[in-house]
């Protein structure tokens, strides 16, 4: 016989959803000025800030949602939406850039079929263009997270991210 689960918003299932949560809730809810270190460490548990989390951290620590949700979309680190299971990104820095991190980003984009800040349809991949890696020696560049760790790549041609690109996928 199977257990029935309930899928409203009641008390229990808020606190089921974000048991991961609560422990960091529990020691930063009441001290002034933590909401930045609230929203970093939900976004590393849950890969992103949904409504429903901006919710909750706005119930546990009493600031209002529509705050949370301007600290979030202020900062560029904070995501509103779930990224894929790897996050490719492109450096724009100079370097990069004068080496061709534009031709780069072009054979990314229609390698996977996606632009800057969306995710392919199979949620494999997110494409984000950052100011710098610091990896100017190697430039181009492109970095990939994942649960996994991260990987960089340099001295990028458009063949060569293709390459690597398939080569992620085919492990996935």
């Amino acid at each position: 016989m199977s257990e029935k689960v309930c899928n409203c918003n009641c008390a229990e299932n808020r606190k089921e959803q974000f048991k991961e949560l609560q422990p960091v809730l529990d020691q930063y809810a009441k001290v002034p000025g933590s909401l930045i270190t609230i929203l970093q460490k939900a976004q590393d548990i849950y890969g992103y800030l949904s409504i429903d989390t901006i919710n909750y951290i706005s119930e546990a620590t009493g600031i209002k949602p529509a705050k949370i949700y301007g600290v979030a979309t202020f900062y560029a680190q904070f995501r509103l939406q779930p990224i894929g299971k790897y996050l490719v990104m492109l450096c724009q820095g100079t370097a990069c850039h004068v080496n061709g991190s534009e031709m780069i980003e072009e054979a990314v984009c229609e390698h996977l079929n996606i632009k800057d800040g969306e995710t392919t349809e199979d949620g494999l991949f997110t494409l984000n263009n950052v100011a710098c890696l610091g990896c100017c020696s190697l430039a181009p560049v492109m970095m990939v997270k994942s649960a996994d760790g991260d990987e960089t790549y340099g001295s990028l041609t458009k063949d060569k991210v293709k390459q690597i690109l398939d080569e992620i996928r085919e492990r996935a």
